[in-house]
């Protein structure tokens, strides 16, 4: 856990977001704090972080035991509108078409809301070419009512960027304006509204036991698709936890896709609409799921094939291996290769996995390397122990690459600290097994870790080269005409 020292001009709620986390779990490490509306100027707070999974707001871990869950802000109030974005707007590249006979892989980006802060990662940052969805992260749940909300309306909505007007009426601004300004430049670019992640999903279980609970999620969420001009809906529940909770995710799936179609009917000229899921790779989280069930109501499974070891651990460990480690098997708790298999006995088609791919690291302080005894992680770019990828290897570090169990590190001799990661080596070693095994595709958790894309290092380009280039990618067409949006400057396609 670490530090920050209150500046004028702060609140507890711009220190919580400019730093990824929840308002509530900011207070939870700072019981001191009695009012969260009043801090002063000089006060040192503990910043929490370094042990949650990727998919936590700030990924998903199997079997994993949680941190303390977290409520977003939004349940009782709005926001102050957030400041204006530091990020300058630039031309997008043009666009590639398809290539003759493509094969149509998926290339899948987690954006999340929260890297528009520190991280100043923007939607107009997107590497257009190389990405055909977006699953923009992440919506919450109220869990009394299964109503469907946005988490940060600051960031989403309300946010001007470079060159937005002032315009009468009602009119949506923020990321979802971006997003929707580089899917009409990128027509391949789906975007769909990710809802739950690690810190939510306490939130799924109650409303998805009732049939008005099911119903009231399913029309929020795709009202909200209809306001903002998603493609499509993604659900992470992490995860179901018995055989009751599997059913009703069926059931809730079936009530989202319904919903979807009626949507589509009425408004998208019948349009297939996208339902997705991100779903485990542990044994005890995937072995509860009804796959087949499942199947019937999903467009594709993104599977979250990262955070096998982290700073939860005593052991330094692979944390994204494709295979098990023989020799030294405390090394590799779980495995990705396992998984597929699982899911495809399960009667999902390969082509409907896709497979998850990290873009950051995760640190093992005082050890000797994977398989040994670890004790305490250290910094990170953002939080303890979590490192963008693009941040390493780190100064004295060198990297190993494990071409048996598909897996790669960074190892300092002298400060006896590893780094768990994927190299631009092992990226295209798992581009070729998605190949080989006829997979629908990759996925990354999450686009502000990468490399840029013109550079050697880029693990997002490395893979979509693998994969065939940019003309071998799904370019199925966006939707751009929401005539149901609450939103005028919407609406009208923001012309």
């Amino acid at each position: 856990m670490s530090t920050y020292t209150v500046v004028s001009g702060d609140s507890m709620w711009a220190i919580s977001h400019a730093r990824g986390i929840t308002l509530e779990a900011l207070a939870a490490a700072n019981p001191q704090v009695s009012d969260t509306s009043q801090i002063e100027v000089g006060q040192v707070l503990n910043i929490p972080g370094g042990n949650a999974p990727a998919h936590s707001a700030p990924a998903s871990a199997a079997n994993v035991p949680p941190p303390q869950q977290a409520v977003t802000l939004m349940s009782g109030g709005v926001p102050p509108p957030a400041p204006a974005a530091a990020a300058v707007q630039h031309s997008l590249p043009p666009p590639v078409g398809p290539s003759p006979g493509s094969e149509g892989f998926r290339t899948v980006g987690y954006f999340t809301n929260w890297g528009t802060y520190e991280r100043n990662y923007h939607p107009m940052d997107i590497p257009g070419n190389h990405i055909t969805h977006i699953l923009y992260s992440f919506a919450n749940v109220k869990p009394d009512s299964g109503e469907v909300y946005l988490s940060d309306v600051g960031a989403d909505l309300q946010k001007h960027y470079p060159n937005d007007p002032e315009e009468p009426g009602e009119n949506v601004y923020g990321c979802i304006k971006q997003l929707y300004l580089v899917k009409k430049h990128y027509r391949h670019l789906k975007t769909l509204l990710s809802i739950g992640g690690w810190t939510y999903s306490a939130n799924f279980p109650a409303p998805a036991s009732t049939p008005t609970g099911r119903q009231t999620f399913a029309r929020t969420a795709v009202q909200l698709l209809a306001d903002l001009g998603f493609d499509g809906i993604d659900i992470d529940w992490e995860y179901p936890k018995d055989e009751a909770e599997a059913h009703n995710f069926v059931l809730l799936l079936e009530e989202t896709r319904r919903a979807l179609d009626n949507y589509s009917a009425q408004h998208a000229q019948g349009r297939r609409l996208l339902l997705t899921v991100a779903v485990p790779c542990g044994k005890k989280n995937y072995g509860l799921l009804r796959m087949a069930e499942m199947d019937k109501y999903l467009d594709f499974w993104n599977l979250m094939s990262y955070d096998f070891a982290g700073g939860w651990d005593k052991i330094a460990g692979h944390m994204a291996n494709m295979f098990p480690s023989g020799n030294v098997p405390d090394s590799t708790p779980f495995n990705a290769d396992e998984a597929i298999t699982a899911y495809v006995a399960g009667r999902v088609h390969p082509k409907k996995i896709v497979f998850g791919l990290p873009l950051y690291g995760r640190a093992f302080e005082q050890t000797d390397g994977p398989g040994h005894p670890c004790q305490g992680v250290g910094e990170g770019s953002w939080a303890p122990g979590i490192w963008d990828y693009k941040a390493l290897p780190r100064p004295g570090s060198e990297e190993v690459n494990d071409h048996d169990l598909m897996a790669s590190w960074s190892y300092d001799r002298t400060a006896r600290k590893m780094i768990s990661y994927d190299t631009p080596e092992i990226a295209v070693a798992k581009a070729d097994y998605i190949r080989q095994r006829g997979m629908g595709g990759g996925m990354w958790w999450e686009l502000s870790g990468d490399a840029p894309v013109g550079s050697e290092r880029s693990l997002i380009a490395k893979t979509v080269e693998r994969l065939g280039g940019v003309g071998n990618l799904d370019h199925s067409e966006n939707l751009l005409d929401y005539p149901a949006s609450r939103y005028e400057n919407l609406r009208k396609g923001f012309q």
